[in-house]
């Protein structure tokens, strides 16, 4: 099974329609089961909002990217950011430093490779790109 952890630069360059889209979309489309942090979908919704504000998207296209992630993440797997997440994002990582919110990605993939078993980082993120294949994760694109 294919497990696929969407990180929130990711699902934001889908969002956006931003280079790379197709590859992105690729790999939410391959994968069995997608997985991601409440983190993310906050994340994206706040940077849809700050576009608008910035005067990059109209209301519309903020509207109609909300839904899209609406009825995304309706199929996906979100966890909270629980104490066992906060917990690992407060300890180290393999290449700092790791900005709060990365770490809280990274942990949160980490619970879920836990019960999961092989996890996928699906991220444009340099900095957790290197710590997720740091910590033994799969890289896509």
């Amino acid at each position: 099974m294919t497990i696929v952890y969407a990180e929130s630069s990711a699902v934001l360059s889908w969002l956006l329609g931003e280079a790379g889209q197709q590859t992105i979309l690729q790999a939410m489309n391959d994968a069995e089961q997608i997985v991601t942090s409440t983190l993310t979908i906050v994340e994206c919704s706040r940077a849809l909002a700050r576009a608008r504000a910035m005067k990059r998207l109209k209301e519309a296209e903020e509207l109609a990217a909300l839904h899209l992630l609406d009825d995304a993440a309706a199929s996906w797997h979100v966890l909270d950011i629980s104490d066992r997440v906060a917990d690992r994002a407060r300890a180290s990582f393999p290449r700092e430093p790791v900005r709060t919110l990365d770490a809280l990605h990274l942990a949160s993939a980490l619970v879920f490779a836990e019960a999961l078993g092989g996890v996928c980082v699906l991220s444009l993120n340099d900095r957790v790109r290197e710590n997720a294949a740091a910590l033994g994760f799969a890289l896509a694109p």
